[in-house]
């Protein structure tokens, strides 16, 4: 009788063992499946973005404006009064 304990025990121990390591082994693989899957999906979210759209005149008259009294204060050069007022004369 203590020898089919002592085997039923040892058994019972192999198994939980196995399932321990088992259940260990998927968890790992579900995480690294999960990561590999996120790190695809990231670089599909940003294209996926719908382009912001033109700034209306007003807004762009408002701007100039803020341009023109930056050139009249001195903190613009000439050059670069034109430079940004073409850039947002063409956005």
């Amino acid at each position: 009788m203590p020898g089919l304990l002592r085997g039923v025990a040892r058994t019972a121990v192999v198994a939980g063992t196995a399932t321990a390591v088992s259940n260990r082994v998927s968890r790992r693989q579900a995480g690294r499946w999960a990561e590999q899957d996120a790190q695809q999906a990231a670089p599909q979210q940003p294209a996926a973005a719908a382009p912001e759209p033109a700034p209306s005149m007003e807004s762009k008259i408002s701007q100039l404006k803020e341009l023109g009294d930056l050139k009249t204060q001195g903190v613009l050069t000439e050059a670069e009064f034109e430079a940004q007022k073409s850039r947002i004369l063409n956005s």
